[in-house]
């Protein structure tokens, strides 16, 4: 390690007096004008990772959904999964050191992470569409150069990308080619093969209106139409070219106001969807005849797509383990219908993508989708090897052919990480093979009524909770205020949890109709949670 290159370089990249952030699973996100010193020490943190793993490391320059004057950066471990926990302490003690203790803390970190500082150390960097981001990235850079380390720009690409790039590049090209045009025709031969065997050819079906959130999404959907299938009729909306990203537009958006976004004029009973920023999360929509707005989250897509995975496996007659995996946020209509009716296990975990697809990988088949629409399917190799021998090897002809369907699905789905572009591709593959149409598809099952609220506290870290974070173990007393109101009301459910990002105590709440869910708005009041204020 270069003592003074660091010291000289560090220099022109100073920490903001009092500032304090913390890794999380979204990496560090502040606006971007405190980040400078951050993108730096990521760089320096980057290199170090993948020293000790001896794999290639990404770094992401992001704030996904956040206003455009925010950025962020999240590192990417050798498969394409987030950050090993253990380094996102490392990573909040580097973001946060003063400049006269960083040579002292990256020597801990190497010497507790077992860092062998011989090894080469290979970096890919990728960044999305805010003014800000092209200089972070530089700032990313910088650190990179004072260790020594290797690195590949790609530019401007959605983040689920970056994330598929270095996993290619770790697995020497198994799981594809780790440029985009080798995510491009991965994805798209998998889906041509799929719509091949749809049993309607018309163009009225695969006619989709896309909100691309103004953000890299529009790029990478417009640079991958020419792979698609000439009957596939994608109309990309706020592309970037007029407005801010996300501003009043994108996943989130859609997902929190229940309405359309501005920039997208919606016909009755068309079929639409919105990515978020960096194009890691997808909702899908639709208004009625009446001109009444229903929306299909994370919640319904996890559905639909279990639905069509259990037939295929079926099918194949294989006794692969399938399995949903949930937060305390999913609807309550939605795990009740893939219980009982599916007859589909499903588990509930932590908020918090990491925790979803760690569960997830416990299956043959893990189905994984935050109600924010983050989510994907996890294969294990065991279910993967099989199912692909079964799609060149089986006799029985309807046996080959789902196992067939099967193999182009697991080509479809990027399993690193949640991905609008691969998500929307399934879902359309999906509704296009079984003849649904999206009103068909949100009839599965009716939402219970449900409020999500916030209240502003001192200290977050009064409330403790358990059992996925849907029981509250502290303060005293909270917990039965809370089953004493659920009991007044039929299929009720409602949790409080501390935010994991800011002083906040978000409240879940729902019920079978609306007028019980009068219970949110009783709430604050049968429980002051306000007065945590105090406390």
């Amino acid at each position: 390690m270069d003592a003074e290159a660091l010291k000289k370089y560090s220099a022109l990249h100073p920490k903001p007096a009092g500032l304090t952030l913390h890794y999380g699973t979204a990496g560090f996100r502040a606006r971007a004008e405190q980040l400078d010193h951050v993108m730096f020490r990521m760089g320096l943190l980057a290199v170090l990772r993948s020293k000790a793993v001896v794999s290639t490391i990404g770094i992401m320059v992001t704030a996904s959904h956040n206003p455009e004057e925010d950025n962020g950066v999240k590192l990417v471990d050798p498969l394409g999964e987030m950050l090993h926990p253990s380094w996102e302490e490392y990573a909040t003690q580097l973001a946060n050191a003063e400049e006269g203790e960083l040579q002292k803390i990256m020597t801990e970190i190497c010497q507790k992470a077992a860092v062998n500082q011989h090894e080469d150390a290979s970096l890919f960097i990728g960044r999305d569409t805010r003014p800000s981001s092209e200089k972070l990235a530089q700032s990313v850079i910088d650190g990179i150069f004072v260790l020594g380390g290797q690195y590949h720009d790609y530019g401007l690409m959605t983040t689920p990308q970056l994330h598929y790039m270095v996993r290619c590049q770790n697995t020497q090209g198994q799981y594809g080619r780790a440029t985009l045009e080798g995510y491009y025709e991965k994805l798209s031969k998998a889906f041509t093969e799929l719509i091949k065997q749809s049993p309607s050819s018309g163009e009225s079906q695969r006619y989709l209106k896309i909100d691309c959130a103004n953000g890299i999404g529009a790029l990478k959907l417009s640079e991958m139409k020419p792979y698609f299938p000439k009957e596939v009729l994608i109309h990309l909306y706020n592309d970037g070219t007029k407005e801010k990203l996300n501003h009043l537009c994108g996943a989130d958006f859609v997902k929190v106001h229940q309405k359309p976004p501005r920039g997208l004029d919606m016909k009755p009973n068309e079929r639409c969807c919105s990515f978020d920023g960096d194009a890691d999360r997808i909702v899908y929509y639709y208004k009625d005849a009446a001109g009444h707005f229903h929306l299909l989250d994370g919640d319904k897509i996890a559905t639909l797509i279990s639905i069509f995975l259990k037939e295929l496996l079926v099918k194949v007659g294989q006794t692969l383990r399938m399995a949903v995996v949930q937060t305390a946020y999913a609807n309550g209509s939605s795990t009740r219908y893939l219980e009982e009716t599916l007859k589909v296990p499903v588990h509930c975990v932590k908020t918090g993508v990491k925790h979803l697809h760690h569960k997830a990988q416990e299956f043959d088949v893990g189905v994984y989708f935050e109600a924010n629409g983050h989510g994907t399917i996890l294969f294990s190799k065991a279910a993967e090897t099989n199912i692909r021998e079964l799609a060149k090897e089986e006799k029985d002809d309807e046996k080959r052919e789902a196992a067939k369907v099967l193999e182009n699905m697991i080509d479809l789905i990027n399993q690193t990480v949640g991905d609008a572009i691969s998500d929307m591709l399934v879902i359309e593959a999906i509704l296009a093979l079984k003849g649904l149409t999206v009103q068909q598809w949100d009839a599965l099952y009716m939402d219970l009524p449900n409020r999500l609220l916030k209240i502003e506290v001192a200290d977050r870290r009064v409330i403790d909770t358990t059992d996925a974070e849907r029981r509250a173990v502290t303060p005293p007393g909270l917990q039965d205020k809370i089953d004493a109101l659920v009991k007044k009301y039929k299929l009720s459910r409602a949790f409080v949890r501390p935010s994991g990002t800011e002083d906040v105590v978000r409240i879940y709440a729902e019920a079978d109709t609306q007028v019980s869910m009068l219970l949110c708005r009783m709430f604050p009041h049968s429980f002051p949670l306000s007065s945590l204020s105090n406390f």
